[in-house]
Order: structure tokens, then sequence, then C-alpha cells
């Protein structure tokens, strides 16, 4: 069996390295195998993705059959890490999941991952707690269910990686990686379908998929790495953890209010677990230069290409994190019931109506990977990212009560182009590692990835509350003692967070007839009554007021997509190891 010498570039570096044939050819396999591992590695990630958003629009049906008021005072709790639990418990696991991948077989920590996800969804779904401990339940299962997603997230890129010759890798993750993205925005809608027959179908149904995924992983899939034996670096571990998850739960007390304040950016509490994260993350980084085996492998930040493709990873997944909640945030609370629906209906009419996002993705981001394969992924990176700041800047063009074709024209805009970045990317940062490393490399990627994630969460919410909160309180109360309640109630409705309004449109409730209370609109007449709790009464309120808050959050995302931009421009030109020796 020949090979042929081939250039390894690395930023303008060259070293002869000898090619060798695809591993699944070397080890006796037919070139199907590789598309049984993409399947279902494929398959994987969608489950895992998916499950990140399935509950977001199936929140209503769930609080409603656990018999809890999520709005109550005190119970912002449970909806807060019912939406981010799962997000931050896989961002903490997946580098400590790639390194044992690395350690002790891809494959198997893969395996176990389908085993963990499946035996949560079915608990989850079996829920016979009600109120705060029926929450408490599904928190900690979620968290469970996390956990299981993590696995299967940290070795799945691996695993493709070790499976495809590098001339194939951009096509095949870049399907991997479109399908776990748009898998984001797919269980929008699911839950949105499922959730009103049965909330526990929303856990239920990955029950039969996840099985059948761990039996096909169990007799299909083989091990194609070199596992090498290592000592566990627990206290890096540990380190990594505390600080990530203290980081992780300041955002969730950040986006709340605090006394007098709209956020809870100044409680002590949230002040105090943001200094300890980053004081444990110092520490970690400090000891990760000193240990033998470290988890998180440091020098792999010594390859260009895996740096800043690293970083256009972090800054696109802030710049796309919190989009979707703001888009469903814009759809239920102000555009549907302006159009007609009502509230209860409008969390499965907005993962509808988000749909060009998810088609735009799916139709760019294997093209583009198929592309990089024969030129790169830098120009391909590159320009998704400047298209995607230009989705975003139209998206601030557009008026509150937009019309809709426009609208999907421009989310599909921005779904080609993050299709455009993110298999380019993927490709190019898991070609760059040393193929002993791909786990723990990969598993770094995605936590930035994830954490960024949790992160553009706080600051899309954060700068919505602050632009909603200087002019929504006075809108609210004159067109309410316009309407006949009196200034007393008008006040007292005005004075409630702006965070609670929009978890209440979130939610699909309406949010003053379940804010206000019987008590306060019980003096008006049966017609101002109507207009005060009609569909188009809060959303002509809170148009300006969502605007200003809306305009910022974009803003934000276009610095962050064009940061990202630069970043991609800086990766180097096309970099492939593929003889396994790494290039530092």
């Amino acid at each position: 069996m020949r090979s042929a010498d081939r250039s390894v570039t690395d930023g303008g570096r060259h070293s002869k390295r000898r090619e060798q044939p695809p591993a699944a050819t070397l080890n006796g396999r037919g070139d199907s195998y590789k598309w049984i591992v993409l399947s279902n590695t494929t398959l994987a990630v969608l489950l895992a993705t998916l499950d990140a958003s399935i509950t977001l629009i199936a929140m209503p049906d769930i609080f409603r059959g656990i018999h809890l008021d999520p709005l109550q005072s005190g119970n912002s709790f449970y909806l807060l890490w019912m939406i981010l639990g799962f997000l931050i418990v896989s961002s903490v696991l997946v580098v400590s999941l790639g390194r044992l991948g690395d350690m002790f077989g891809r494959v198997r920590i893969y395996n176990l991952g389908f085993v963990i996800y499946t035996l949560a969804s079915l608990i989850l779904a079996v829920d016979w707690l009600d109120g705060r401990a029926g929450a408490t339940f599904l928190i900690v299962f979620r968290v469970v269910q996390g956990i299981g997603a993590a696995f299967l997230l940290a070795n799945s890129a691996a695993i493709v990686t070790d499976a495809f010759p590098s001339n194939q890798r951009g096509m095949a993750l870049g399907i991997n990686n479109i399908v776990g993205v748009s898998g984001t925005f797919v269980g929008l809608v699911l839950g949105g379908i499922l959730a009103p027959i049965d909330w526990r179908l929303v856990f239920l149904i990955s029950v039969p998929v996840g099985l059948f995924g761990t039996v096909w992983a169990y007799l299909k899939l083989e091990e194609l790495s070199s596992p090498r034996r290592a000592r566990i670096d627990w206290a890096g571990n540990l380190l990594f953890a505390t600080g990530l998850i203290s980081m992780m739960v300041s955002v969730t007390y950040g986006i709340r209010p605090y006394g007098r304040s709209a956020t809870g950016w100044g409680n002590p509490v949230t002040d105090g677990l943001l200094a300890g994260g980053l004081a444990c993350l110092l520490a970690f980084a400090v000891l990760e230069r000193r240990v033998a085996d470290p988890m998180f492998k440091l020098p792999l930040f010594r390859i260009r290409a895996f740096t800043f493709g690293t970083l256009s990873t972090f800054l696109s997944a802030v710049a796309r994190g919190g989009l979707m909640f703001m888009l469903i945030i814009w759809l239920q609370g102000i555009w549907l019931p302006l159009h007609g629906y009502n509230f209860s209906e409008t969390p499965l009419w907005a993962g509808i109506y988000i749909l060009p996002l998810t088609f735009g993705m799916l139709l760019a981001g294997p093209a583009s990977g198929y592309l990089s394969d024969r030129f790169g992924a830098r120009p391909f990176a590159t320009s998704g990212m400047i298209g995607a700041a230009l989705s975003f800047g139209l998206l601030t063009l557009l008026p509150i009560d937009f019309p809709y074709p426009v609208f999907a024209l421009v989310l599909a805009l921005n779904g080609i182009s993050m299709g455009m970045f993110a298999s380019p990317n993927r490709a190019a940062v898991m070609n760059s590692l040393p193929p002993s490393d791909r786990g723990a490399g990969g598993g770094m990627n995605q936590t930035f990835q994830n954490s960024a994630q949790v992160l553009s969460v706080g600051v899309f919410f954060t700068l919505m509350v602050l632009g909603l909160s200087t002019d929504l309180p006075g809108a609210l109360s004159s067109g309410l003692t316009a309407h006949g309640v009196s200034s007393a109630g008008a006040h007292e409705i005005a004075g409630l967070p702006s965070i609670s309004i929009l978890f209440a449109a979130f939610l699909g409730y309406n949010p003053l007839a379940h804010l206000a209370g019987k008590s306060l609109l019980k003096g008006l007449s049966p017609s101002n009554r109507a207009i005060v709790t009609g569909r188009s009464f809060l959303p002509h309120l809170i148009s300006a007021p969502f605007e200003k808050g809306l305009h910022e959050a974009f803003f934000f995302a276009i610095a962050a997509c064009l940061v990202a931009a630069a970043a991609s421009l800086m990766r180097g030109g096309r970099y492939r190891d593929e003889s396994g020796d790494a290039v530092l």
C-alpha cells in the first residue's frame, strides 16, 4: 500500500509528512463504515442539541402538568434552571469527557453517553411529583440528561474525524455540526407540537430514538483511535467545574431583578459567584501548566488554526446563543398577538416562523463543508461571520411589526451565514489536532461553544431588560390609567420586573392577565377589561421599549460576529496533519 508525501501548512510553516490511507481502510473496513459513523454520531448530536431547546416551547405545558406557576415569587429559580441547567452541565463536562475518550477509548465513552441519555429521558417522562418537588425532580434529571449529552458531544466529532480522510472531513463534520445546530431550532417546533398533547411526550420521544442509537452504536462502532492511558487530573477537573459552574450560575442571578435594580448585576451573590468563578479558572490555568497529564491541554493553543478557530467558535456562539430567545419573545410577545394569535398558541407558531433560519443552516452547512475540503476553511468561515453581522444589522432595520416575508429572508440569510461558518470552522479545528488529542481538543472547542451560549443568554437578556426598564414602566402606567385602571393599580403593575413580563410572553401567557391579578382589574368596565387583557394592548405598549432593548442586543451580536470574522481570518492557511504528527 503506497503512501505519498504531503506538505503540512500551519500559517506559513511547512514540513514533510507521510500521507496515510484512511483509518477505516487500514483496518480492513469498507468505505461504508465511515457513513455508519457519520449517521450514528449525527443522530446523537441531533438528540443532544434538540433536547437543549425542546423544553423551551413546552415549558407552559410542563409547569401546568406539575401544577406550578413559574412566574410566582420564588419560582423563577425553577424556570431558569429548567432552561439553562442542561446547557450548563454539558458545558462543564465536555472537556473532561473528551479527555477520557482519548485515555480510555472514544467509542466506549460515547456509547456510555447514549445509555445515560436514554435512561434519563425515560425517568423524566415518569415524574409523578407535583409543585416544587416535581420541578426539582425534572431539573435533577435534566442535569443527568445533560451529562449523557456531554458524553455524546465530547467524542462525536473526534470519532467522525478518525473515520474520514482529511479531504472529506469538512463535508462530514459539516453535516454533523449543522444538523446539531439546527436541532436547537427543530426542538422548538417539536416541543410545541408534543407538549399540548402531553408534556411527558417531550421527554418520552427521545427514549426509542436513544435506545435505537445505543444498540446501533454498540453493534457497529469500533475504536479507530489508540487510547493512551494517563492519570486523571482530579484537581484540574474540580477547579474547572467549580469555576465554570460559578460563572454560569452568576448569569442566572444576573438576569433576575435585585432590590430596585432591573437586573441582578450588583447583587453580592452574583458578584461573588462571578469573582469566585474567575479565581477558580485562573487557578486552573496555572495548575494545568504544571501537572503531567492535564485535563485542558494548553499546548494545543500553540496550533494557530486551533486557537483562532476556537476563538471564532466562542464568538459566533455568543452572537447566536441569545438570538433564539430574542426571536421567540419578539414573536410571542408582540408580533403573533398583533396578527391574531392567542397567547397560548404563540409558542408553537414562534417555532414554526423561525424555521427559515434552520433551513438556511441545513442548506449552507454541508455545502460549505464540502467546498472547504477543496478550498480551505478561511474564506467560508470568515464570509459567514460577515454575513451573520449583516443579517443582525438588517434585523435592526425591521419595524417591530414587520412584514413576514422580509423577516423570513433575513432569518434565512442568518442561517446561511452561520452554516457557512460552522461547518468549515469545525473541520479546520479538528483537522489541526493531533489524532491522540482529538477528544480533548474537540471537547475544548465544544466547551467554548456551549459556555458561550449560556453567556449569550445572560448578555442578551441583560441588554433587553435594561432597554425595557427605562421606558416600559411609564408606558404601562399611562396606558393602564387611560383605560380605567386606578393610579395605584397602574403603578403596581408598572412596577413589575421587566424580566417577568418577558418570561410571561416567552411562556405563552397573556402577561397582563397573568401577572396583574384579578383584583387590580376587577373595577374595570367589561370593554376596558377586554382591551387591557386583549391580544394587542400590551404589544402596542411595549413595542417602543422592546425595540430599544432588542437593538442593543443585536448591536452586541454584530460586534461579536465581526470580531469572530477577524479571528477566522487570522487562522492562517490550510492546515492538515495527515500522518498524525502534531505541528505545534
